[in-house]
């Protein structure tokens, strides 16, 4: 009956496969258990109830995304708007957490009905070939780039020279390349399973000469989320200061979450024969009611996480393995000791791994063609190099229609582009910088 419902003959999957590619998903983010919370707590949201928020976010906007959408998408607190929120909104701006919730709740509403009117598919099937490969290449570098910054071999420097190599002589780096060689014999080898072998492997291995402790309790007790769930402050919201920081958490999650599905439905093969995702209406609306719940809950804008890439490269090709990722998001309220064990340079080695995988689109850029290469070429590095994958997808939103406007293909423009044009650069323009 499940393999009907979630199509797994058409999909060429099975049980094992989904299982595989659920699991592998939520290694390689289970982190955001943690830094979430850690991050929300700059803002004075108490770390106990922002770890059960986010925990109870990932398990429900997943779930959603599993069984309504059927999409291989693990839905989660997006970092980076964490951080915007704490620092930028709380900590500079002054706002209390409680009204920067109200922005998101609003957001999150205002979501829905663009989903719902079917704007956000309309805006998404816009968007040309070469962006969405971009998208892709884009999501596959700043992968790589976290999984480098994860094991050690890539650590912050010094002004002129803001990264530099780590050191290699530290047990934790070079855990994480044996990792990373590992996972690739395997891959060679074509061994189900590849990525989750290598990291349980190598966490393993880690125990075993002291690298990693083993947590003193394996159970803990669900975490109270009474002191910050139903807490949004709706009246402080609208005000003229708080403009800008609406404008910025919905062009952010709107241009984060399309970019992050076309990409990784370009990759994953799941677009059809006019590169668009079939249905895209669903997955996008699951990503807007998570941020609704988020927000209830007490925590931050919730979407589709990239690290799925890595449950889908590890065989997730259906709805089935987003299940599987949600029911262990649940688990985490009672063994998030075992989940938070897993060290960084064990996944970290998986998300480089899943960054060489997702570059590969890059070959069908034309970069003869500058109209296209242009925007495609801003995206990539700026999503990369920014550190930020809304900076680098409204980059080649604005670049895109300028480019063909001066080669004179201004007619060739489709509105939606357009659409995400002038959004792109309200978005430059009201970004507290």
């Amino acid at each position: 009956m499940l393999k009907l419902y979630f199509q797994f003959d058409k999909l060429q999957t099975n049980y094992k496969q989904e299982i595989i590619g659920g699991f592998t998903t939520f290694i390689t983010m289970a982190y955001i258990i943690i830094v979430n919370p850690k991050i929300l707590e700059a803002a004075d949201l108490p770390f106990e109830a922002s770890m059960a928020a986010t925990i109870w976010t990932a398990f429900t906007g997943t779930l959603l995304m599993g069984v309504y959408a059927k999409r291989p998408f693990a839905i989660a607190p997006y970092m980076g708007e964490n951080a915007f929120i704490a620092y930028t909104v709380v900590k500079v701006l002054g706002y209390s957490w409680q009204t920067a919730l109200g922005a998101i709740f609003i957001s999150g509403i205002l979501f829905t009905l663009l989903t719902v009117l079917k704007m956000r598919s309309w805006l998404a099937n816009a968007v040309p070939d070469s962006l969405k490969i971009s998208f892709a290449v884009g999501i596959g570098f700043f992968l790589t780039f976290i999984g480098l910054n994860d094991i050690g071999i890539i650590t912050l420097g010094v002004p002129g020279a803001p990264v530099k190599v780590g050191n290699l002589h530290n047990p934790e780096v070079l855990l994480g390349i044996v990792s990373f060689l590992l996972i690739v014999y395997l891959l060679i080898k074509k061994v189900n399973a590849a990525i989750l072998i290598g990291i349980i492997a190598v966490t393993i291995l880690g125990i075993l000469i002291g690298v990693t402790s083993l947590p003193s309790e394996f159970i803990s007790k669900p975490p109270d989320l009474s002191p910050i769930m139903f807490q949004i402050d709706i009246q402080g919201v609208f005000t003229w200061g708080f403009i800008a920081v609406i404008l910025t958490v919905l062009i952010t999650d709107f241009v984060d979450t399309m970019g992050t599905l076309l990409g990784m439905g370009y990759k994953a093969n799941l677009l059809d024969e006019n590169g668009n995702l079939p249905e895209i209406e669903k997955p996008m609306l699951c990503d807007a009611l998570s941020t609704v719940v988020a927000s209830l809950f007490g925590t931050t804008t919730a979407g589709v996480f990239i690290e799925s890439a890595a449950g889908i490269e590890a065989g997730g090709k259906s709805g089935f393995s987003a299940v599987v990722t949600a029911f262990l998001f649940l688990s985490a309220l009672f063994l998030a000791p075992i989940f938070v064990m897993i060290p960084a340079y064990a996944y970290g080695s998986a998300l480089i791994i899943v960054g060489l995988l997702m570059i590969s689109p890059i070959t069908k850029l034309d970069f003869t063609e500058l109209p296209q290469a242009v925007p495609a070429f801003a995206t990539i590095t700026l999503m990369s190099f920014t550190y930020n994958l809304g900076i680098g997808m409204t980059a080649g939103f604005v670049l895109y229609p300028l480019m063909m406007l001066l080669t004179g293909k201004g007619k060739q423009i489709h509105l939606g582009m357009w659409i995400m044009f002038f959004l792109s650069l309200l978005f430059y323009i009201f970004y507290p910088f």
